[in-house]
């Protein structure tokens, strides 16, 4: 479980960094149906991609931790959680937006949980606590 957290972890920083900077490069045109939402829109969308991409170097940072710090991942996950419940409300508020929202939303609100389970995986690795199975067997 170390492993997948390790491994989850860093994926997740990564693709947010990623991510974030599409968004800081492309603005409108990175928000599918977007692309006539005006000034505004655009700067707000180029700020917002700074931050993710900011989120994604905490992730990045906290799996160059050893181990893993849990509290740091609780925390990281909740903020990913906080998003997607930002989309439900959205949906809520003003109906369903375009497929690709809605898929986003699914792995907002579905990563979190994974992670929550797994925050602390490392940690209890090297304290003893769980047995490690070297791989292959």
């Amino acid at each position: 479980m170390a492993r997948t957290l390790r491994l989850l972890a860093q994926l997740m920083g990564w693709t947010c960094v990623a991510i974030g900077l599409f968004h800081v490069a492309l603005g409108n045109a990175a928000i599918p149906g977007a692309d006539s939402a005006g000034a505004t829109v655009d700067s707000w969308g180029r700020f917002m991609g700074a931050a993710f991409a900011g989120y994604g170097l905490a992730w990045l940072w906290a799996v160059r931790q050893r181990p893993i710090p849990a509290g740091v991942v609780r925390w990281l996950a909740g903020v990913f959680l906080l998003g997607g419940a930002g989309r439900l409300l959205s949906l809520a508020v003003h109906g369903w937006p375009q497929w690709f929202q809605i898929a986003l939303a699914v792995i907002e609100l579905g990563l979190p949980p994974v992670f929550f389970w797994l925050a602390d995986a490392e940690e209890r690795t090297l304290r003893g606590d769980v047995e490690v199975v070297p791989a292959g067997r």
